[in-house]
């Protein structure tokens, strides 16, 4: 079976990339993205506690894809040492979104999540639901909130599943 690519260097286009900051609910965090001129996604920015504050998101949603037969995520990051969130929807119209939590280093690194190990919330709190089922894939999302005022960089080169 051969890998698919949902995002990389050819799949860089700026237009299915949006950022939702913590100013939806009155925060203060500001999050921002741009492709650098290796063709990477670049998100950073800070994230402020101020007014009940505290997360920066970034989404980016595709044509539905059905990942039944793979198993896993890869996610080849670079990141400023901080953890962060890797979310995925299977449907841009559902409320709850599947998540899981990866660290990152200053290095190049190829992160492994494994679908099945990715589990619901809406609005941080765990569901009493099953995991990730696998039917539909619309949209992946990366988030920081650590609790803490700090600034943040990761640079996304390439998303897929194996």
């Amino acid at each position: 079976m051969e890998s698919l690519v949902v995002f990389n260097l050819e799949k860089n286009s700026p237009d299915n990339w949006k950022i939702i900051n913590d100013a939806v609910m009155g925060g203060k965090s500001l999050g921002s993205f741009y492709f650098n001129e290796k063709g990477n996604c670049v998100f950073e920015g800070n994230v402020s506690l101020e007014n009940n504050g505290g997360f920066s998101l970034l989404r980016y949603r595709f044509a539905k894809i059905v990942p039944k037969e793979y198993s896993k995520v890869i996610i080849r990051v670079k990141g400023d040492g901080k953890q962060y969130q890797f979310r995925i929807r299977s449907k841009v119209t559902d409320d709850h979104v599947y998540i899981t939590y990866f660290e990152t280093s200053n290095e190049w690194e190829d992160i492994e999540i494994l679908l099945s190990d990715m589990y619901p919330t809406f609005r941080g709190n765990k569901l009493q639901k099953p995991n990730y089922a696998k039917e539909s894939l619309e949209e992946i999302a990366f988030l920081i909130g650590n609790k803490r005022a700090e600034g943040f960089k990761l640079e996304i080169d390439s998303i897929i599943l194996t």
